[in-house]
């Protein structure tokens, strides 16, 4: 079994983990510019390194309460689906390996919508960290992205 290397972020108090293959880098979160009619999980557009691309709050996108930005908030440019995004997150600066055989599936309680976001999970520490599927958090966000003409 291998090891992958993870970014891990916190959302309403919990770990959650990227493949750090996705991620392009973390920035702080400085100006969101909002796009009129977007959906309610995605803020609006960033300029950063020469690249407009949409910011997509996670916690609205996951059915959380929406929290004022702070020093600790987090922008995740990540790369999936062919699309440039920026994943915002409570606060991200971890990077931690995660043995292959230390991830399990996600229990079948929490089967449903929840689920179908994360890929596995893993205890790193001592603590839990929700492994985070990319591909389906962006999946609905590909059609209301199109928009923004970012690929």
């Amino acid at each position: 079994m291998s090891n992958e290397p993870f970014i891990i972020f916190e959302l309403v108090g919990t770990k959650y983990a990227i493949s750090s293959q996705m991620v392009q880098r973390m920035e702080m979160i400085e100006q969101i510019t909002p796009v009129p009619n977007s959906p309610s999980f995605v803020e609006g557009v960033v300029f950063s390194r020469g690249q407009v691309i949409p910011a997509i709050n996670l916690r609205v996108r996951f059915g959380f309460e929406k929290i004022r930005y702070d020093i600790r908030t987090r922008l995740i440019v990540i790369k999936a689906n062919d699309r440039t995004v920026g994943l915002i997150a409570d606060s991200a600066r971890e990077f931690v390996v995660i043995p292959a055989d230390a991830i399990q599936p996600p229990p079948e309680a929490i089967c449903g919508l929840s689920d179908k976001y994360l890929t596995g999970i893993a205890i790193s520490g001592e603590k839990l960290v929700l492994i985070l599927n990319c591909e389906e958090v962006l999946k609905f966000s590909n059609n209301s992205l199109a928009a923004f003409g970012n690929s």
